[in-house]
């Protein structure tokens, strides 16, 4: 018989591309991985392996193997939740990957429905962009990935996944604060370096303005940039940072302007102009899990719990 653990090394190979690849995700030396693979054609009868260039590529037998193989796991998952649903409390370990505003507005109020309502649940947390959450959740490096969707944009669909759908928020285009009245006798004012609210009333007039936006290849530059454009205009990007704190003090300071989504306050009043962009476009905040594992009893707790946070975070405060 086939010995599952090595043929989850196969099914590595076959979805991470790189026998270094596979022994990194796994905590493995690439030495160890390449005895095992070795060891399963063997024990297979029949080449698995072939050499091209540097590499190794997975031959149709292997191919063949690596899908049973996620078969396999996926019954085998699906066990695993029917026992942890045969038992009187939530225990056990959920990893969830999160890219950085949900981050910062939705997972610390869900972690704290989570300690209350469920103290032996662990939940261990790791910033993620979306588009390599959703492998990793495939790839079961994760149970849950908390993700996003631009308006208009769509992202490649993994059959293996799920996806529940937690809140929507605005985007705005922001720009610096309208400054203080000046003191009398009035200070000769410093030339601004990007516009405030009094002169930005739509996104057109940005278009000589310095911009701040995340790296590109993300699904927020890219939407980005198109909106931009439809506007009529290339944006002169000189800031470029995934870290919206970062991307809120260029504004504030007036060093930049950028779009954020309502979720980067979490509720709270927003410290820089927001300006209504075309059409008022929301985007979608999701989660994914596994089809396999969604049922265990500790993924559906946390996805309860990070619905209701994620409700609190876009619900104004009072006097905000």
């Amino acid at each position: 018989m086939l010995d599952v653990r090595k043929l989850r090394l196969l099914r590595e190979l076959a979805i991470r591309g790189t026998i270094a690849g596979v022994a990194e995700a796994l905590s493995f030396s690439p030495s160890s991985v390449s005895q095992q693979l070795s060891a399963l054609e063997r024990e297979a009868g029949v080449t698995l392996l072939r050499k091209v260039g540097r590499r190794v590529q997975l031959t149709p037998q292997a191919e063949l193997l690596a899908a049973r193989t996620a078969d396999l796991l996926d019954l085998l998952e699906q066990a695993e939740s029917e026992l942890d649903a045969s038992l009187d409390t939530v225990t056990g370990v959920v990893r969830i990957a999160v890219f950085q505003s949900a981050a910062h507005a939705i997972v610390p109020g869900a972690l704290s429905i989570l300690a209350a309502e469920y103290p032996d649940l662990r939940v261990e947390v790791t910033e993620r962009e979306p588009e390599r959450g959703l492998f990793e959740v495939s790839a079961r490096d994760f149970d849950l990935v908390i993700a996003e969707q631009y308006p208009g944009s769509t992202r490649g669909l993994r059959a293996d996944l799920d996806r529940v759908d937690l809140v929507t928020d605005a985007i705005h285009l922001a720009v610096p604060p309208v400054p203080p009245a000046p003191p009398t006798p009035p200070i000769p004012p410093v030339p601004p370096r990007a516009s405030g609210r009094a002169t930005v009333r739509e996104l057109r007039d940005a278009a000589e303005l310095p911009w701040v936006m995340e790296p590109e290849g993300t699904a927020a530059r890219t939407w980005a940039v198109q909106l931009c454009r439809s506007a009529g205009f290339e944006p002169d990007v000189r800031f470029e940072t995934a870290d919206l704190i970062a991307h809120i003090r260029l504004i504030r300071s007036g060093n930049a302007v950028g779009l954020l989504p309502d979720l980067v306050w979490a509720g709270d009043a927003p410290s820089v102009a927001l300006v209504e962009l075309p059409g008022s476009p929301r985007r979608t905040i999701f989660t994914s899990s596994r089809r396999s594992s969604a049922a265990r009893p500790g993924v559906l707790a946390c996805r309860d719990a990070l619905t209701r946070a994620a409700q609190d975070a876009t619900r104004p405060r009072l006097g905000s």
